[in-house]
């Protein structure tokens, strides 16, 4: 494919969706340059604690041209995940460059300039953003927290249950990444597992009968959401005890809705049966610190050894690209996919969003419709 413009598109973040795109620009004849800033692809996978795995299952988490392995099994785990993103760079020859991190991104009359580490000034003719979703751990400036004396952390630093055998401890927060290490720790050892909920989470089975929920979650996007919420409240009567009892109530908002603002079901990975069994007790969201005192929204007060804080992350993007006007005003992306911004045509964004459809399959359908851009320019 004959081009007068040989500038490179640059890929920014060497993740899942960036070398997603990066292979879908080769395959259609662009050039794409990925710059990660750490020394390896899939830096965020190896931060990971070590019992994740993926929630949404191996056939439908394959990035474009390359399916994950069967040997991995149904549900991928995080080391097999990094293995998988080792070998499509392999196999798909990407040109990555690591240890560069791209500090801002101005548009120019022809394309764009990146400010990169080490005073590097790249010119490319198009950029995709693809820095991840859980980029910069958020971290709550609860009333106190500097005077907290027992030991507080993000659950992006949380690797293994090892070092809270027989330790109490508080996790904060109900999503995804705070049940399964509430869980995790009660089958590690920990002596006692409170875990702090501002919000009931809706919680459904990874799989029912066989059929994943990664798959409703396909088939229902574009259905009406009091339709779906119906659905959901259906279904989680069937499937999913009552656990009103043991302090964790049904949510008052539908599923659907809930995923309209944002925030994902939690997958059933042990916690329905740690809750019955008083090994993880739901609490009261978490308001302040006092000394060795954490101080929940009901008013009671606990003293756990360790806090771990299971608040999500942010996409850091404002000092990248906040000059651009291309975010909303919660800095996300105002586009993502093959479309790009009014403000700045030939910027492309992919992986910002958390769909129940699953990130990775999302990723790669971004990919598709990145190159498929690109490749008419």
């Amino acid at each position: 494919m004959d081009r007068t413009d040989d500038r490179p598109v640059y890929v920014i973040g060497g993740g899942p969706g960036g070398l997603a795109a990066a292979a879908a620009l080769r395959e259609r004849g662009v050039r794409a340059v990925v710059l990660e800033k750490s020394d390896a692809v899939g830096a965020s996978w190896r931060r990971h604690y070590d019992r994740l795995h993926l929630h949404t299952t191996r056939k439908l988490s394959g990035l474009p041209g390359l399916p994950m392995p069967r040997s991995f099994g149904r549900w991928v785990s995080r080391d097999n995940v990094i293995r998988y993103l080792e070998k499509y760079a392999e196999f798909h020859e990407l040109e990555i460059v690591t240890g560069v991190e791209v500090t801002r991104v101005e548009a120019t009359e022809d394309g764009w300039l990146l400010h990169a580490t080490g005073g590097r000034r790249l010119t490319g003719r198009a950029v995709v953003v693809a820095t991840g979703y859980n980029h910069t751990p958020a971290l709550p400036d609860w009333p106190g927290r500097d005077s907290y004396t027992g030991r507080l952390l993000h659950a992006g630093e949380y690797r293994d249950p090892t070092p809270y055998q027989g330790k109490d401890v508080l996790v904060v927060g109900a999503g995804n990444t705070g049940t399964e290490i509430a869980v995790d720790l009660v089958e590690g050892g920990a002596a006692r597992v409170r875990l702090a909920i501002r919000t009931p989470p809706h919680i459904v089975r990874r799989s029912t009968v066989g059929w994943p929920a990664q798959r409703t979650g396909i088939l229902v996007r574009r259905l009406p959401t009091r339709l779906v919420d119906g659905l959901g409240s259906a279904l989680a009567t069937i499937s999913v005890p009552d656990l009103t009892a043991h302090g964790l109530p049904r949510p008052a908002e539908g599923l659907y809705s809930r995923v309209r603002a944002g925030a994902i079901p939690v997958q059933d990975v042990g916690l329905v049966k740690a809750v019955r069994a008083g090994r993880v007790e739901p609490v009261a969201a978490l308001s302040s610190f006092d000394g060795d005192t954490a101080v929940l929204a009901d008013g009671s007060r606990t003293t756990p050894d360790t806090v771990i804080a299971a608040t999500g992350y942010r996409r850091a993007l404002e000092n990248l690209l906040g000059h651009l006007e291309v975010l909303d005003s919660r800095g996300r992306p105002l586009t993502r996919g093959g479309r790009s911004p009014a403000r700045a045509p030939g910027l492309y964004f992919t992986g910002f969003t958390n769909p129940i459809s699953g990130m990775f399959r999302e990723m790669s359908i971004d990919a598709q419709r990145i190159a498929k851009a690109l490749s008419r320019t």
